[in-house]
């Protein structure tokens, strides 16, 4: 059974910082692309970070700079460092792997993310 398990969020003020964690099992994490998305209230789901099986990643503009996405192979776990967090950043942040083109996807429940004063 596949299980993506999220942890990290919660409330912080503007220009803090918070690291996200999504421990894997069930996969074999090494040869998947990993990702963090985010869904703030009334948006559409978007990407946030991606790493892929080689470690090369992706960021979105508005988080490049701030944002770091890393994976530990070792013990499955993905893992998304974000730092001068903005009010623009509160959302619900889901943990995505992908297998080999993309064959199977796999989500998260979430984890939530609020940036606020």
């Amino acid at each position: 059974q596949v299980q993506l398990v999220e942890s990290g969020g919660g409330l912080v003020q503007p220009g803090g910082s918070l690291r996200l964690s999504c421990a894997t099992s069930g996969i074999n994490f090494r040869f998947f692309a990993v990702g963090w998305h985010r869904q703030a209230p009334g948006k559409q789901r978007e990407l946030v970070a991606t790493m892929s099986s080689g470690s090369s990643t992706n960021y979105a503009d508005s988080v490049k700079g701030r944002f770091t996405i890393s994976r530990d192979n070792d013990k499955s776990t993905v893992y998304l460092q974000m730092d001068n967090l903005k009010p623009d950043d509160t959302a619900l942040y889901y943990c995505r792997v992908d297998s080999p083109q993309g064959v199977r996807i796999y989500w998260g429940q979430g984890t939530q993310v609020t940036v606020s004063v």
